[in-house]
């Protein structure tokens, strides 16, 4: 009698054991990340959906200034043609990549933008205007979708670096480490200013 309770005993203290070793933690903690990454892909497309029609409300004011549109064009396709999937949260080159890419586009953006000043017309215009608007408040979104997930990819790599997570994070789900959304670019830790 006494074997059969502790063998009862023994499956609770069991499941209680491994539950605590990352068998949960640890995907949760990676499936957090993930999603945060896809609210920053989220955020950047965004603004490069905004770009076009920005680009062309400022073509109608600024034909002079077509350097300055070319480039925020050819940055924005760039930043765009780069892909960084959830399974490359892991690699640094490819998020340091993504991050140059975006970085040069709020260049370009900053640059464009500046140009503005020097059309009182555009100032004023109400499709400009509204665009200028939508632009701000993604800024301040990418801003906000960068930190979450890098307190998201803190969240899990202290869950498959810390006791007693590390056992589930190598043992049973091969954990690897994430890299966390980085400024490559001078000044591209900060969103353009965007006043007129």
């Amino acid at each position: 009698m006494h074997g059969k309770i502790s063998k009862f005993l023994m499956v609770p203290v069991l499941a209680l054991a491994l539950s605590a070793c990352g068998i949960n933690s640890v995907p949760t903690a990676e499936e957090q990340a993930k999603a945060k990454w896809a609210d920053v892909e989220s955020t950047y497309q965004r603004r490069a959906d905004l770009i076009p029609n920005l680009v062309e409300t400022v073509k109608g004011f600024a034909a002079q200034e077509q350097d300055t549109l070319t480039a925020v064009v050819e940055a924005r396709a760039k930043a765009t043609s780069i892909q960084v999937s959830a399974d490359d949260l892991g690699d640094a080159s490819k998020i340091q990549e993504f991050a140059a890419a975006q970085g040069q586009l709020s260049q370009g953006l900053g640059r464009l933008l500046a140009t503005v000043e020097s059309y009182p017309d555009l100032k004023s215009n109400q499709n400009f205007l509204a665009l200028q608007s939508q632009l701000e408040g993604t800024e301040n979104r990418i801003n906000v979708a960068r930190r979450d997930y890098n307190e998201a990819v803190r969240q899990y790599n202290t869950t498959i670096r810390t006791f007693p997570d590390i056992i589930g994070a190598k043992i049973i789900h091969g954990a690897e480490p994430m890299e966390p959304f980085t400024a490559t670019t001078e000044g591209a830790d900060e969103a353009p200013t965007v006043a007129f």
